[in-house]
């Protein structure tokens, strides 16, 4: 018979960085996001998105013609200290 031990923090340690280098990945694939995509990475609605904070001046955006667009690195850097911000 055989028998097989696992080290359960090292097996989710490699888990962890695995994913970690996958979001990273996806993440490298925009360069810049527009309002679908946006309303996507947030979860809110163009509406919600527009009172929350879309006209905060430190929010990162660009008009090119009529069409809304967004720094992907930057706009997530704003996004995550945005939502620290908010009141609990």
């Amino acid at each position: 018979m055989v028998s097989v031990q696992v080290d359960e923090r090292q097996v989710m340690k490699l888990c962890r960085e695995r994913i970690s280098e996958l979001v990273k990945e996806v993440e490298a694939e925009y360069v810049f996001w527009d309002s679908a995509e946006l309303k996507k990475r947030t979860c809110m609605s163009w509406n919600t998105i527009q009172e929350a904070f879309f006209f905060d001046p430190r929010f990162p955006k660009r008009k090119v013609g009529s069409k809304w667009y967004f720094p992907a690195r930057e706009t997530r850097a704003f996004l995550e200290q945005w939502l620290m911000e908010q009141p609990k």
